[in-house]
């Protein structure tokens, strides 16, 4: 994946923020590339990280896969059908995205703002804050601070990141992946 960032969808209320989402979901945009990964296995990736035939909740916090297009509508909803055949009724929405708006800068990259050493040097990386947002490298180790990845996919890329070698040594401290 090249780059991940959260924001709100599936509603109609203009401008939507955490404090006045309207009838929007909080949700995440993965950007990818298709010639690594596919849509169906992004899609796959989706289905097995949560329970799809969980109770209901609030539409804030509804378990929803938005779609782009018809290829992807269709993708979606032919997953959602194996899902539901293999674990019973799946609650999980497909919807057309319509608009993505990105949420506050304060709930990007979470895991990475919350360590502050780390955080500190992608500052020095990227002084703006759109840039930050929009990193690669940013994702990666938000991921990897969030237990995400693999210790074969950590260790190939460590030294790609961008972070000093204190930074890196931080890094393997205080992930998961790599125990």
């Amino acid at each position: 994946m090249i780059r991940t960032r959260v924001g709100y969808a599936g509603g109609t209320t203009p401008d939507p923020m955490y404090h006045d989402l309207g009838d929007h979901s909080e949700t995440f945009q993965v950007d990818f590339d298709p010639s690594k990964i596919s849509y169906a296995q992004l899609l796959d990736l989706f289905w097995s990280a949560h329970n799809p035939c969980g109770g209901g909740g609030s539409r804030q916090y509804r378990s929803a896969v938005f779609y782009a297009d018809e290829a992807q509508k269709r993708l979606a909803l032919e997953s959602k059908t194996r899902v539901q055949l293999e674990r019973g009724k799946v609650t999980t929405a497909v919807e057309p995205l319509g608009t993505f708006t990105l949420a506050e800068a304060y709930h990007q990259k979470y895991a990475l703002r919350n360590t502050p050493e780390l955080a500190r040097e992608f500052a020095r990386i990227y002084p703006r804050d759109e840039d930050f947002v929009n990193s690669t490298a940013a994702a990666r180790v938000n991921a990897y601070l969030s237990g995400e990845g693999t210790a074969e996919q950590f260790h190939a890329e460590v030294g790609r990141l961008g972070l000093s070698e204190k930074g890196q040594e931080t890094l393997r401290n205080r992930t998961s992946v790599v125990r």
